[in-house]
């Protein structure tokens, strides 16, 4: 590819961190006062992408991928153990909220301290302002300090600054997903635009749906590693399979135009998203445990063990309740909620009259909830419990409160909370 057809060129990328167990043995390490005290953390293991001039394209993978880490490499915020980057034209970069923001100016004063940073004179900035309060549209705040903005003014203003200095390159990362569907769906005109004017756009989204309507091409990482790259709906399918363990990788599939790597150490990390669990660290617990949840997970319509779960397929919350006294009727239960706190969905074994019995000591009861997965993409936060009634009085034996996350992995989402799986006839 000549010289002038790319716009990015990372060639043999590692970033490797060192990991402390505590501050201290960063310090005298540093002193030379004793040997390694360090642990080497791989974020990016030979990546190796080009990105051309006029291309949209996205980078998908599961959390702790890379996909974050590539992008400040790129952009210049961090530098890479090894390997190169070559970026042929002025980049715009919109990467965490509140990077390149001073919290005490207001937003007239972010937006020429922004511009300045990237290059632009006062002048030209004064000429682009009347576009940025436009596309930003947050009224009288803009002359209030940036530290009263509600995360959703800031990512507008943060948005419109990146989007309109006119620069060749665009490159987002997850911003838009706090700014309401209305912002969301003017920044996606934007992007439309900015594609028919020949700019390149590289931007990390868990949004699949966004992904597959205007990516030109997808970048597939796990585990720092490139697992691959092709069209949206090939790279997007071969990335539901990582999310339940079950990417194997071809070798390059020539019908499709895909690349896919062949190396060992890519199978174990394509795996790794799904080697169990998703335990929250940080759970809270309860009851008088007279019956304890000794054992749970989710599991995928094929039976195995995962914290993801494709939109459209059956799934199962599987839980073991270890009874450790006699109780006259024990209540399973589970509820999901999104990550604002709201519950979505839930049931119990007594709604679904499905055990009314007693159980007594030393009893093990294995309880499956099998449904199907029609909550919207996103993630999710599981609760658990077993409760029961003594005499009339509502008891709690153990619950077990956002003990595990899941991931909802769709390329179609409706509005709300869940899709009405709704059959459409237009005549």
């Amino acid at each position: 590819m000549p010289d002038s057809d790319f716009a990015i060129k990372v060639e043999h990328v590692d970033k490797v961190y060192k990991l402390y167990e505590k501050p201290s043995d960063r310090l005298r390490e540093a002193l030379g006062l004793s040997r390694c005290r360090h642990t080497d953390h791989s974020a990016l293991k030979d990546v190796n992408m080009t990105i051309r001039k006029g291309e949209t394209v996205g980078i998908i993978g599961t959390n702790g991928s890379g996909k974050s880490t590539i992008l400040k490499i790129i952009t210049g915020v961090l530098s890479p153990t090894a390997g190169t980057v070559t970026v042929n034209g002025r980049i715009s970069a919109l990467l965490e909220l509140g990077a390149g923001f001073n919290m005490e100016y207001n937003g007239i004063d972010n937006i020429y301290l922004n511009g300045t940073m990237i290059g632009f004179s006062e002048k030209e900035i004064d000429e682009k302002l009347g576009s940025i309060l436009e596309f930003a549209d947050i009224g009288e705040y803009i002359y209030q300090p940036v530290k009263t903005y509600s995360s959703g003014m800031f990512v507008r203003l943060a948005f419109a600054v990146a989007i309109n200095i006119d620069p060749e390159i665009l490159i987002v990362d997850e911003a838009l997903s706090v700014g309401d569907v209305f912002f969301q769906a003017k920044c996606y005109h934007k992007f439309e635009e900015f594609k028919e004017m020949g700019r390149t756009i590289l931007f990390v989204s868990h949004d699949l749906s966004s992904i597959a309507k205007y990516c030109d091409r997808v970048i597939l990482l796990n585990q720092g590693i490139k697992l691959g790259e092709g069209g949206p709906k090939e790279m997007i399918d071969a990335y539901k399979k990582v999310l339940v363990g079950q990417y194997e990788l071809p070798g390059t599939d020539e019908a499709s135009g895909i690349h896919l790597l062949d190396d060992e150490e890519i199978r174990k990390a394509a795996a790794a998203a799904a080697d169990g669990v998703n335990v929250n660290p940080d759970l809270i617990e309860y009851g008088s445990q007279k019956a304890v949840i000794t054992e749970y997970s989710i599991l995928d319509e094929n039976g195995t063990r995962s914290s993801a779960i494709i939109k459209g397929s059956n799934y199962t919350i599987h839980m073991k309740v270890e009874i450790r006294e006699d109780i006259p009727g024990p209540i399973f239960a589970f509820t999901i909620k999104n990550i604002r706190g709201t519950e979505i969905t839930g049931t119990n074994t007594m709604i679904e009259k499905s055990f009314l019995e007693p159980v007594h000591a030393g009893d093990i009861k294995e309880i499956d909830f099998t449904q199907h997965m029609n909550l919207q993409g996103g993630e999710y936060l599981i609760s658990l419990g077993c409760t029961g009634f003594e005499e009339d009085v509502f008891t709690v034996y153990h619950r077990l409160y956002d003990v595990m996350g899941l991931t909802v992995v769709s390329d179609k989402d409706t509005v709300g909370y869940y899709d009405s799986e709704s059959t459409v006839i237009v005549k």
